[in-house]
């Protein structure tokens, strides 16, 4: 016949081996959403570096790829919630610093093409002031 102590031992065994496999479940369950995240994020920091966000936005091109690096390492660990988040948020940064850079060249067009009209502008002021 079993006692207390014997019956509380092997419940308190199987509550937590039923911890462990639930744990061990959610873990496995963020596998694939963190690796897609990750896939996502290295594209996005790929396309962020394409648009010249290293020259444009250094800060959070470095960002970026610091959360990358981290979130890489996270998923060797298979630390999946953590390497979602990071990878989550170096999208985000690598986002910030294509839109950054992609601003700033269009600022730089936008620049070029006002000194062209200032300069056509004058011209004509100078054609039209001509004695004839």
């Amino acid at each position: 016949m079993m006692n207390n102590n014997t019956i509380s031992s092997l419940l308190t065994a199987c509550a937590l081996a039923a911890a462990a496999l639930t744990l061990g479940g959610c873990t496995s369950s963020m596998k694939e959403p963190a690796t897609t995240s990750v896939a996502v994020s290295k594209a996005a920091v790929d396309n962020a570096a394409g648009a010249d966000g290293a020259q444009f936005a250094p800060v959070e091109m470095a960002a970026a790829r610091d959360k990358m690096a981290r979130a890489n390492q996270a998923m060797a660990a298979k630390d999946y919630k953590t390497a979602l988040a990071l990878a989550d948020q170096a999208q985000v940064d690598a986002k910030l610093a294509q839109s950054k850079a992609n601003s700033a060249k269009a600022q730089a067009v936008s620049d070029v093409l006002q000194d062209d009209l200032r300069v056509l502008r004058e011209e004509l002021n100078r054609a039209n002031n001509k004695p004839q």
